[in-house]
């Protein structure tokens, strides 16, 4: 069969393409030329709908040309567009799971990315906003808040109702949403302190057998103990660890507004740091997901042409994805000392994206005794759009399927590579829960 038949196909039989953004050209900038692309692809989503019950930002698109005039896309008014694209948080699951006109096939749907050059003019015009500033500058707030004296003073603000009705009314944060409690004291500043690992780097195929982590804002600002965990599973595995001597949120905040300048700004930061980590030996693990997907696909598709940002790409790995090489490699210590019982794993949307399939699963699964009931629902939670008081509902109903399948579960503990995901689910459940991260689990099961 010719390469024209299997493109004209209903659906392509191929594995997805991923284009690199040319987000510096004008046209990618121009507002026409935007409108024009978002009513072909709206119109191509309109007579699909397969992603009806992924997000919120398809049913707003279908609503608004079921309600319009025409029944069609023509229909609806340009303003309009506007509200799919507010909805839309680039979790990438319609790409990789359920659009059957992907690139290679000759439409050439790229949904999350359209978005994404959506919002990217719109920051061009209009700019972010006070409060979007503020929850995407991670380093900014948590390097005020994260110290000994503030920290206990925000985190109790944050869990007074009266102070929460106040930010609701002047921040725009939901009331009800969980806010994530900063630590008195960073991950970064606890791992310089720390005494260096004895082993010596063993190599496999696949790794090198030294790690260095990047921290990432959360771990770092907000739960250090999730970044100690890797670090002390890592080392009791014989791998060394290191952390860089400097490090900048990796953009993804300033990636889902559409401020690529600032992601940039970020990348020259980082990509130099630890691209000369790679060069010194250093693999690279990050503990969230979306961390690891912006050095493995987003910085790589903005930046085709940096060698720094390929090698970078190259050397970066799942926390997980890393435990698993080294399995196979015989090299990952099976010796656990306690069971985990029954476990529901939530597979993040930034983790599953990766297509490295569920580590998670699989290293959990190796401890005896331990049951993995897999729950494949996007939580609805993206960092921030959770969190925000016209989307906190959404973000909820979202997160319920989820949520369900944890009662229902009835398990010993729940978990996601995304602990933000996973502290959303937690707040869905409304029974005063609280999940634990997979790499905590893992150390459980060490007893370490």
């Amino acid at each position: 069969m010719a390469t024209n038949d299997i493109d004209r196909q209903e659906g392509s039989l191929q594995a997805p393409e991923r284009h690199p953004l040319d987000w510096k050209s004008p046209e990618f900038q121009d507002e026409d030329a935007l409108f024009a692309e978002l009513e072909r692809v709206y119109d191509i989503c309109h007579g699909c709908r397969r992603c009806f019950n992924l997000c919120h930002a398809f049913p707003t698109l279908f609503d608004l040309v079921d309600e319009s005039g025409t029944m069609e896309v023509d229909g609806v008014a340009k303003a309009d567009y506007w509200k799919v694209v507010d909805h839309c948080y680039l979790c990438d699951m319609c790409f990789m799971t359920k659009c059957p006109y992907v690139p290679p096939h000759e439409w050439n749907v790229d949904f999350p990315h359209l978005m994404l050059r959506a919002k990217s003019v719109k920051h061009r015009r209009q700019g972010a906003g006070f409060r979007n500033r503020v929850l995407s500058s991670t380093d900014a707030v948590g390097s005020l808040v994260a110290k000994p004296v503030v920290a206990p003073l925000a985190n109790a603000a944050n869990a007074s109702k009266p102070a929460r009705a106040a930010l609701e009314t002047v921040l725009g944060v939901h009331r009800d949403a969980r806010l994530p409690p900063y630590a008195p004291r960073t991950l970064r500043s606890r791992l310089r302190t720390r005494a260096p690992s004895p082993s010596e780097p063993i190599a496999t195929q696949e790794t090198r057998g030294r790690v260095a982590l990047f921290a990432t804002c959360y771990a770092n600002y907000n739960e250090p103990d999730v970044g100690e965990d890797i670090v002390r599973v890592l080392e009791h595995n014989e791998i060394p660890v290191t952390i860089a001597s400097r490090e900048r949120c990796c953009g993804m905040p300033k990636l889902e507004l559409g401020d690529l300048d600032a992601v940039e700004r970020a990348m020259e930061v980082n990509i130099p740091e630890l691209a000369r980590l790679v060069d010194d030996g250093w693999d690279i693990v990050a503990s969230v997901p979306s961390c690891v997907l912006m050095f493995k696909q987003e910085l790589p598709l903005l930046f085709p042409r940096n060698p720094e940002v390929e090698k970078v790409r190259a050397a970066f790995f799942d926390p997980f994805e890393y435990l698993m090489l080294r399995h196979r490699a015989g090299r990952l210590d099976t010796g656990f000392k306690s069971s985990l019982g029954r476990v529901a794993y939530h597979a993040a949307c930034h983790q599953r994206v990766q297509n490295i399939g569920m580590k998670t699963r699989d290293v959990l699964a190796l401890v005896p005794g331990t049951e993995i009931t897999v729950i494949e629902r996007c939580s609805g939670h993206d960092g921030t759009y959770a969190v925000k008081r016209e989307f906190h509902e959404f973000a909820t109903r979202i997160a319920r399927p989820a949520a369900r399948k944890v009662t229902e579960s009835k398990v010993d503990y729940y978990t996601s590579d995304c602990i933000m995901a996973a502290h959303h689910i937690g707040n869905t459940l409304g029974d005063g829960s609280t999940p634990v991260a997979p790499m905590s689990l893992l150390r459980k099961a060490y007893g370490i």
